[in-house]
């Protein structure tokens, strides 16, 4: 069975070059714009997977240019009607559809607020896209499978296509041209005693750090959708306060392993975590996949690392959600597009 998310997970390199391509002029308008406001803070509006999108965009940002970034509620605008104070500040909206009428009474009530708008959406004649002053698309093309995977992997891009123009960062922007390439590289289905060992999982832990931290919710997410196992994602420095209690023999944790300095502060956690009972499962770039250790091909930047290691995720929830007898394109419950207010 060929399923549309395999398609679609085929297709994110294209995805990535095609807007890399197209986006160019904008990125440069926009980082300009950008660095003559030189905002104080950088507020983020999203739901569900573009959410994660918007963690992974935090992260870059306190990073590399230390300017705060935090994720504003839309309930405030929607259901509390709070007027935001948000002068001289920047809102990014990040959304596949463009159509969740929170997400966009929230960008407009951000844009009232003094917020110079920047929206990164896929759907170019969305409500969203005319809510903003900066619009770059996300390139994705059409997506049918209700798991998100090409245009979140393009979210991802975005943001870090946003972050090395308005830093004139050259490491990054290079690193980012050679990305669409090892994106396409990664086509390998993930090793079958790995599956095996997820098999009869019902509950799970995805861990992360730093930027990795949003791939891990990503994660938890997609295996939710597609495999309908409870998984919860957790930063490597938080999961010892309390869930690790859940730990006994065999629970699985899936840990995101970066080469950037957040990689020493996971690995104490995942050997209190593997000695406590738990099967870890290590997803890193380097080296050969093993039982317990889904490899990704390295790229130049290491923040870019993220990016590849959610793309080769998204093969592993697809074939554990066939060896469970599950249709990742059709979930049960749940719809492509989620209007919420």
């Amino acid at each position: 069975m060929t399923t549309q998310m395999l398609q679609e997970i085929g297709e994110a390199g294209e995805a990535a070059a095609r807007q890399l391509g197209e986006n160019a002029e904008r990125l440069a308008d926009v980082g300009a714009r950008l660095r003559a406001l030189d905002p104080p803070l950088v507020v983020t509006i999203g739901r569900g997977s573009s959410d994660c999108c918007a963690l992974y965009l935090k992260y870059l940002l306190e990073i590399l240019s230390g300017v705060p970034c935090a994720s504003i509620g839309p309930s405030i605008a929607t259901l509390y009607r709070t007027p935001m104070r948000l002068k001289g500040s920047v809102s990014v909206a990040i959304s596949q559809s463009g159509r969740s009428p929170d997400i966009v009474e929230m960008q407009r009530a951000a844009r009232s607020g003094g917020a110079l708008a920047l929206a990164l959406v896929n759907d170019v004649a969305s409500p969203l896209a005319q809510e903003a002053e900066f619009l770059l698309p996300l390139c994705a093309g059409t997506e049918r499978s209700v798991a998100a995977t090409k245009s979140m992997v393009a979210g991802l891009v975005a943001g870090a296509s946003l972050v090395a123009a308005w830093r004139e960062d050259r490491q990054l922007a290079d690193a980012l041209a050679g990305l669409p390439d090892v994106l396409r590289s990664q086509t390998t289905p993930p090793p079958a005693t790995m599956l095996e060992r997820l098999a009869d999982a019902r509950s799970a832990f995805v861990l992360g750090r730093g930027a990795t931290l949003a791939i891990a919710a990503e994660a938890a997410l997609k295996l939710k959708e597609t495999c309908a196992i409870h998984a919860e994602a957790y930063s490597a420095a938080e999961v010892l306060h309390g869930p690790a209690e859940l730990v006994t023999s065999g629970f699985p944790v899936i840990a995101f392993l970066p080469s950037d300095p957040a990689r020493e502060g996971m690995l104490p956690a995942l050997t209190a975590l593997a000695d406590a009972g738990a099967t870890v499962i290590a997803i890193e770039a380097g080296g050969d996949d093993e039982p317990n250790r889904l490899a990704t091909a390295r790229v130049e930047a290491p923040l870019l690392e993220p990016i590849v290691m959610i793309h080769r995720f998204y093969r592993l929830a697809e074939a554990l959600a066939l060896r469970l007898g599950r249709d990742p394109d059709r979930p049960r419950n749940l719809r492509k597009v989620t209007e919420t207010v």
